[in-house]
């Protein structure tokens, strides 16, 4: 008689929860679109329909999907995650995501958890075994990684309270801790851990970021930038490249650009102001800029997004 291994029992356990997980979202995102949960950081994206690439500022999170697939950018790298990978952001990114696996039949489902930097710094603070292997040298700030089952195991748990939400206040948070716990302990977690630590290059970048993020219409000076941070220019170009994939000066151009493209499709501003608000004086760069970035011209991306 053929007796399964404790491989093939932990594919097992592991398809297990992959379809609980996919039957709770598709009972609490009955529709198409962003849903909310009663825990704050926690929401579902459901989609019957592949898409084209959405740009977005993507704030730190873990995106489990649960079915289909996805394909992420960053600057000129791309990273393609599904039900077997989960993608983690640790720091503000500016990116664009594009579904490409979803039917009516079988839908896209992801689960969506965002955390914030203090908790992670809890975590590392509690824990004697987690260390950074590499303290000198940033990495980046977005990672895909295997999904295993004790992941698994601890986001159909976190799920599950929704069906008791009077457990929610008590239990949620002791099941996120050990989300972010096991993906802290993954070979690629110094991305989540860089940024929580004092005095690391990361977390210096983290710090300009927020700076690019509150003032990128105002031009930007590298040396000031550097100097806030205590790091020279150099230092601040080379680990600002090496936590999001980009310089500053095309991390502020992505801002820009996005809320360009923000203000023409929910404020119906035309191209010529959409670009003087955002920092650019001459109509024709802007548009240029628009063009390589989102593939056409302003009025035509627009108009193509609205009739779609």
């Amino acid at each position: 008689m053929f007796r399964k291994t404790g491989l093939d029992r932990q594919e097992d356990m592991e398809k297990e929860k992959r379809n609980e997980l996919v039957k709770l979202i598709e009972r609490l995102a009955p529709e198409d679109g962003v849903h909310s949960t009663s825990i704050p950081s926690m929401h579902f994206i459901r989609s019957s329909t592949k898409s084209e690439p959405v740009h977005l500022i993507h704030e730190p999170a873990l995106c489990i999907v649960a079915q289909g697939s996805k394909l992420v950018f960053l600057g000129q790298e791309n990273y393609r995650y599904d039900s077997f990978h989960y993608l983690v952001v640790s720091i503000d990114l500016p990116i664009s995501g594009q579904i490409l696996e979803a039917t009516s039949e079988t839908p896209y489902l992801c689960l969506q958890l965002n955390f914030d930097s203090k908790l992670v710094f809890d975590i590392l603070r509690e824990s004697d075994s987690m260390s950074l292997e590499n303290k000198r040298e940033s990495v980046r700030g977005l990672f895909v990684s295997k999904t295993n089952i004790d992941l698994l195991d601890a986001v159909v748990r976190l799920v599950r309270l929704l069906d008791t939400p009077q457990d929610i206040s008590v239990l949620a948070p002791l099941a996120i801790r050990e989300i972010l716990y096991r993906i802290m302990q993954d070979t690629k977690g110094d991305s989540i851990k860089q940024i929580s630590t004092a005095g690391s290059h990361a977390q210096r970048i983290s710090t300009v970021i927020q700076k690019i993020k509150r003032d990128f219409v105002q031009p930007i000076s590298i040396k000031e930038l550097a100097q806030s941070v205590n790091m020279s220019s150099s230092s601040l170009h080379h680990h600002f490249k090496q936590v999001t994939g980009m310089s500053p000066l095309q991390f502020q151009k992505q801002l820009r650009l996005q809320e360009a493209h923000r203000l023409m499709l929910s404020q119906l501003a035309d191209a010529a102001n959409a670009g003087f608000q955002v920092g650019y004086e001459s109509p024709s760069h802007f548009s240029r800029e628009y063009s390589r970035l989102f593939g056409l011209p302003p009025l035509s991306h627009i108009k193509r997004l609205k009739e779609s």
